[in-house]
């Protein structure tokens, strides 16, 4: 049984910084890509950036330069830094596994389990 569970949310000041955790069972997490996502209320799930198998990351343009993600194979953990918040960064944040190809993609619907999100609030 695969599961995702997102820790580390919570509520900081415009310049903060918070890091967020996901830790993976149920799959040989090593062997696949995985992603975050948020979703503020009322917009659509985004993507905000993604590791491949290599290690090689990419970033949304919102948050590039802002943001880290990484992966721990041996500990089955994915963390994203987020640094110099912003209001606008205020979402749900969501990681996702994609499990159906070892071929990396951005899209939501392409992403086959997902946690349960943790809630990142940045106040002005």
């Amino acid at each position: 049984q695969v599961d995702l569970v997102e820790s580390g949310g919570g509520s900081v000041e415009e310049g903060g910084s918070l890091r967020l955790s996901c830790k993976a069972s149920g799959y040989t997490f090593r062997s696949n890509c995985m992603a975050w996502f948020r979703q503020a209320p009322g917009k659509e799930r985004e993507w905000v950036a993604r590791i491949n198998l290599d290690g090689s990351t990419i970033y949304a343009s919102s948050v590039k330069g802002r943001f880290t993600i990484s992966r721990d194979n041996a500990e089955n953990t994915l963390d994203l830094q987020m640094n110099s918040l912003k209001a606008e960064d205020t979402a749900m944040y969501y990681c996702a596994a994609r499990l159906r190809t070892n071929s990396c993609s951005i899209l939501a619907r392409t992403q086959d389990y997902w946690g349960q999100g943790t809630q990142v609030t940045v106040s002005s």
